[in-house]
């Protein structure tokens, strides 16, 4: 395969749509990194993602026979405006089944290349089986967004590009995972004609299906996907991707949904761009890859693989932004509660700034604050704010998820009521009346007690609800299974035991 793979991506056809992207050097980074940094901006594409080269050179080796009958693929966002782009500057007639989820700005941006947009399932895996089911109807043929040889190899035309754009020694590329049809493009031809550049893939740790086939040595279907980075969410690694992938790649690397909004921010510094959570993944590698090697004066490429980014998703990336950049803290601080007791804390944090302050009356002896400092950068930087702390009695949340996505945006309260409640947050498809269907689904087999939710642009609502079931949790974990929602049991969270229990 590999002489097949490397012919294919000589001969490849993207250039009819997509551009030879620049690759620039990232300035304030380069200097803060102590290496230098390049991107690849596949953001600038016509579609504003990488998927137009491999969808058009995929049409591309397609017969007349299989052009006419038009061609139908499921996707959620990229692969699809690709499809539907290279489709229309053939002539072709195109349908996209795309998730009932998916966010209007692209259903449009499809819409306007021409093609045919099917809405179905909550997610991509329904949308591929309804796409197999028109595609068994209407003969139309498919195009797969990753797990094809002449998509891999039109993918792999970005590797063509860093080559001859980039002149001296390359330490390390990094590239996004999701199906794995552009780092297997990527590797194949770097590894052909220089094997001694490292190629590193990079995924959400929450859909980390190329590190579990990596463990496994085949591919492997993850049991859930985490969707914050819906460019690269995919449960299982391709058969072709992952057969080239693994025999080229050097390592692959896991970030956090916090370390890819700090390095949205970071691309956004350097080039005044702003990218997908997708396309700043590769960067969030390689500055975890940079820390965690103590790395200097090298060149290190990362590929910013697309912009297709909701505009209300902005304020969740900019509230977690700091975080992945380790630069504010939360905690939660118990203080006396009597008059100069916050005045008190304040001078214990020597002059740091206090970016967050939640408090709300409920003991007469004791106040629990919910608290945001701005620290360092060195990784020492929260360990000596705890330090300076030592006085207070201190709960360190920065890192717990359910304070990030949900106490932090609350008003705390206990609640007044002998029943008690059973505390748990959800996930639900987000779309018009969806919180009103995910309310009449829970039912009113309890009291809601408390309830918490916040649009963030994602294509799943996140809630927070108290149920006043107490002695009654078998029950209610048995009905919650029946539901059919994804659950987390939050009854042991410290913030839910600290703020509202």
């Amino acid at each position: 395969m590999p002489h097949t793979i490397i012919k294919k991506i000589l001969q490849a056809r993207v250039y009819d749509v997509a551009v030879e992207t620049p690759a620039s050097r990232a300035n304030q980074l380069s200097k803060r990194l102590g290496n230098e940094i390049i991107l690849k901006r596949e953001d600038l594409q016509p579609v504003f993602s990488f998927k137009i080269r491999g969808a058009y050179n995929k049409i591309c080796q397609l017969s007349q026979e299989e052009l006419d009958r038009g061609v139908i693929a499921a996707s959620a966002g990229n692969h699809a405006q690709g499809l539907a782009l290279a489709a229309k500057k053939l002539g072709v007639k195109a349908t996209i089944v795309m998730p009932a989820t998916t966010p209007d700005v692209k259903v449009s941006a499809v819409r306007n290349h021409g093609a045919e947009v099917v809405l179905f399932g909550d997610a991509f895996d329904e949308a591929s089986v309804k796409s197999k089911e028109i595609m068994a109807q209407t003969g139309q043929t498919y195009v797969h967004p990753f797990d094809d040889l002449d998509t891999i190899a039109g993918q792999g035309t970005i590797g063509m590009e860093i080559l001859h754009q980039i002149e001296g020694d390359i330490d390390a590329i990094f590239v996004p995972v999701g199906g794995g049809g552009l780092i297997a493009g990527v590797a194949a031809y770097i590894k052909y004609l220089r094997p001694e550049i490292k190629v590193i893939g990079v995924e959400p740790e929450d859909a980390a299906c190329l590190k579990a086939a990596m463990k496994a040595g085949k591919p492997t279907r993850l049991d859930q996907v985490g969707i914050f980075a819906e460019g690269v969410a995919v449960a299982e690694i391709g058969e072709h991707t992952f057969k080239i992938a693994k025999d080229n790649v050097d390592d692959v690397i896991t970030v956090t949904t916090d370390e890819m909004c700090a390095a949205i921010k970071d691309i956004y510094d350097d080039t005044r761009s702003i990218t997908e959570p997708a396309g700043a993944c590769a960067l969030a590698g390689l500055k975890k890859y940079v820390e965690s090697t103590g790395a200097k004066d090298k060149k290190l490429i990362a590929i910013n693989s697309g912009a297709n980014v909701n505009f209300d998703r902005l304020r969740h990336v900019s509230e977690r932004a700091e975080l992945g950049e380790k630069r504010e803290a939360i905690i939660a601080v118990k203080i006396p509660e009597e008059p100069g007791a916050f005045k008190g804390f304040c001078q214990a944090l020597v002059g740091r700034n206090i970016t967050e302050f939640n408090y709300r009356y409920g003991d007469a002896e004791q106040a629990v604050i919910f608290v945001g400092v701005a620290i360092g950068n060195s990784p020492d930087s929260r360990q000596e704010l705890l330090n300076d702390l030592k006085d207070y009695e201190i709960v360190d949340l920065t890192d717990d998820e359910t304070t990030k996505v949900h106490v932090r945006h609350m008003i705390g309260g206990h609640l007044r009521s002998e029943k008690g409640e059973l505390l748990y947050s959800f996930e639900f498809p987000e779309r018009p009346g969806a919180l009103l269907k995910f309310l009449n689904t829970l039912g009113g087999q309890w009291n809601i007690s408390m309830f918490h939710y916040r649009n963030h642009g994602d294509a799943y609502g996140r809630v927070l609800v108290g149920l006043q079931a107490v002695g009654e949790e078998t029950d209610v974990t048995r009905y919650l299974d029946e539901l059919g929602y994804p659950y987390q049991d939050e009854n042991d969270n410290a913030a839910c035991e600290l703020f509202f229990k």
